[in-house]
């Protein structure tokens, strides 16, 4: 079983049984205070003092004390589970506050996160008196639920009583401001606190994380966060925690449910010691600084040497880049480039290296402008967030992959474009520079380097100039490299001589293109969640396209005949991929999965059932859905006769569709059959090849 939906059936199980508190019979008679034995736990009230005095107050508690092995839960029970709740029967003029709730644990429990206390915990709360509170004899009574859990859950509920002596006034040995001592005292110790002197927090959104930052002396060496309020953080996620002086981030992914930031996180950081600070702030939608307290100091004026300390730390992240895989490939290319025109004077050497350049600084540009108007309204992007557009990674895979097959010797895409255009051609130098500085761009900024950290995340906090300032020098830092050789040709000497060997080279590159295109096929599949297998299997068709226009284009060499069907293909290449989407969510809504049960309980509604026993590696069984049972006409048909569509998947060996296909005298796939109504006719096994017609007059039979 998916452990996602394992995780949804836990949960499940834990409202059913919270959903059945009203059967459970109590224990306890409301006449006692405790302890009480239930199922796994032991429950009872205890109090400061006996006695209650007109404007008076005082601390009690409930205390559960639990089995080995089993929990109850924190206000947020996390992904399962209830917290305890008590309800109250007072005499006139005697109130209590609601539960007060102690710094909870993480329990994990396969895929969920719960929160919660194991052995025992206390339950604070306050008993107050007004004037109206007579004197005498006084009972207090508490009808108490809980949920307790192990790997199973069990509820559970107790009534629970205690008698008071409500005094004239305050007695004279009750000492002003006394601290309780005993499970109360532990208890209102291990509460949350607000966040002492000095202390600070700020929370940022990305795309995929809240950014929990304290700034704070009292630092620990461990710290977790709660969340007060449910399905806004993935609770079983880890928690990454990155520490700086005076403070730490916490790293939290969000929650699927969350479609929408909150306007502010309520939350809960626990220290290593136990020791808990609660805090309510707004959230940011501006990327935080991977060094807290950085962001915003600048922007109100603050100090230049910090903005100078970002721009350095952004020029050598735009060094480091070059070393990243995903901008390797580039630079080989231009290495390439580079020795072929060794032998050009060194002004043309020079403005290659400044149309190269030009190339990284204004695609940097480019993508900044576009990030800031999209941040502006509203949109929650960070840098790198053009890799989580469909269009655009399937853009950017077919690209790659045509430009690693003409490295790989398939064609040449220089000569194509220098026989279509000559005007093209004799601009291809410098526009080949400008135009490799923004392929370097584009596959850069999902490979931030980790002196870049810092850098973006200031820079993306700050105002527009300060941002373009920081990215600016990322981009000089990425072409510094190709740009120091252009500008000292000397030192292309260092570099070997032009030979054989270059075209050992270029095919030694399109492997490393290659590799890019796998792992932007394996992105793509990401950001489709559950179908992401499925699309990139069409990415990959894709692809295929691709490299016959890739064929095309070695046929029909420096032809526009050659350019034209290429670029038809490429076309094709990159729909195939983005198309089909709600098509395919309108077909999976229409067929249930099989079960020899849902058919039975089909039967017992009046309804007939059609079943396609079908796998993903049967060619026909695929033929026979396009053509003929999703068109249009035969689902009008299954329409009107009320027919339940169900599709049983043999992709996977399975022996109860196996059997079931032996019960129709069929071994293999693709089997249809039709089981009327009622269940007592006879199935109706249709042929494996189908057609519109085919279908919809089994149905007209069957369905009399």
């Amino acid at each position: 079983m998916d452990m996602k939906w394992l995780g949804r059936l836990l949960a499940l199980w834990a409202v059913v049984c919270a959903s059945g508190y009203a059967q459970i019979e109590p224990v306890g008679d409301g006449k006692t205070p405790g302890p009480l034995k239930a199922q796994h736990l032991t429950v009872e009230l205890v109090t400061q003092h006996p006695y209650v005095y007109p404007s008076g107050e005082f601390n009690a508690g409930l205390v559960f004390t639990l089995e080995e092995g089993w929990h109850v839960y924190w206000l947020n029970a996390g992904d399962s589970g209830e917290p305890p709740h008590a309800k109250w029967t007072m005499p006139a003029g005697i109130t209590a506050t609601d539960l007060k709730f102690p710094v909870p644990q993480r329990l994990p429990l396969g895929p969920l996160m719960d929160f919660g206390y194991e052995e025992g915990v206390t339950f604070p709360f306050t008993l107050k008196a007004t004037e109206k509170a007579k004197p005498g004899k006084t009972h207090i009574e508490a009808k108490v639920d809980w949920l307790v859990c192990a790997q199973v859950c069990l509820p559970g509920k107790a009534v629970l009583g205690m008698d008071l002596d409500v005094l004239p006034a305050k007695p004279a040995e009750e000492k002003t401001g006394e601290e309780p001592v005993g499970a109360i005292g532990s208890a209102l110790k291990s509460l949350p606190t607000p966040l002492p002197d000095g202390a600070k927090v700020s929370v940022n959104a990305t795309p995929t994380e809240f950014l929990v930052t304290l700034h704070s002396p009292d630092k620990g060496e461990v710290w977790e966060f709660y969340p007060f309020d449910q399905e806004q953080i993935k609770n079983a996620a880890t928690q990454r925690v990155e520490s700086f002086p005076g403070g730490v981030r916490i790293h939290l992914a969000k929650a699927e449910e969350l479609t929408k930031n909150p306007a502010e996180l309520h939350g809960l950081i626990k220290l290593d010691d136990g020791w808990g600070y609660e805090f309510r702030v707004p959230v940011s939608t501006a990327a935080a600084a991977a060094i807290p307290g950085a962001a915003g100091s600048t922007a109100n004026g603050g100090a230049t040497a910090e903005i100078w300390g970002f721009l350095g730390l952004a020029f050598l992240g735009g060094i480091v880049l070059n070393l990243m895989p995903c901008v390797f490939p580039v630079l080989f290319l231009k290495a390439l480039a580079l020795v072929q025109s060794a032998g050009e004077e060194r002004k043309r050497q020079r403005s290659h290296g400044v149309a190269y350049t030009a190339g990284i600084v204004v695609s940097f540009w480019a993508i900044v402008a576009i990030l800031l108007l999209l941040r502006e309204g509203g949109s929650q992007l960070g840098w790198g967030f053009q890799l989580q557009s469909p269009v655009f990674v399937a853009v950017l895979a077919a690209f790659l992959f045509l430009f690693g097959l003409s490295l790989a010797g398939m064609f040449d895409i220089g000569l194509s474009l220098t026989s279509v255009g000559g005007g093209l051609a004799a601009k291809q130098g410098y526009a080949g520079s400008f135009f490799t500085g923004v392929l370097a761009t584009v596959v850069a900024t999902p490979c931030t380097a980790p002196l870049m950290g810092a850098a973006i995340g200031f820079a993306l906090a700050q105002p527009a100039w300060i941002t373009f300032a920081i990215f600016t020098a990322v981009a000089l830092g990425l072409a510094l490299p190709y740009m120091l050789l252009c500008l000292q040709p000397a030192w292309t000497r260092i570099l070997p001589r032009p030979g054989a060997w270059m075209e050992t080279l270029k095919e030694f590159t399109s492997l490393l293109l290659f590799g890019t295109v796998v792992w932007l096929v394996w992105v793509f599949g990401r950001l489709f969640g559950e179908d992401g297998v499925d699309r990139a299997v069409r990415l990959l068709a894709g692809l295929l396209l691709i490299a016959v226009a890739g064929w095309a284009m070695r046929r029909w060499q420096g032809k526009w005949l050659g350019v034209a069907i290429a670029v038809l293909l490429i076309i094709g290449g990159v729909a195939i991929p983005l198309t089909g989407q709600k098509a395919a969510e309108e077909e999976k809504a229409r067929w249930a999965p099989w079960s020899e049960a849902a058919v039975q309980q089909a039967h017992t509604e009046g309804k007939a059932v059609f079943v396609d026993y079908t796998a993903a590696w049967c060619l026909s069984c695929q033929v026979n859905e396009r053509v003929a049972l999703n068109s249009d006409e035969v689902q009008a048909r299954f329409k009107k006769g009320n027919v339940v569509l169900m599709k049983a998947d043999w992709t996977k060996y399975d022996p109860a569709i196996t059997e079931a296909l032996h019960a129709v005298g069929r071994s293999g796939v693709p089997t249809y059959v039709i089981y009327p109504a009622g269940g007592t006719a006879k199935p109706d096994v249709l042929p494996e090849l189908l057609s519109k017609s085919i279908v919809i007059d089994a149905l007209d039979k069957d369905l009399k």
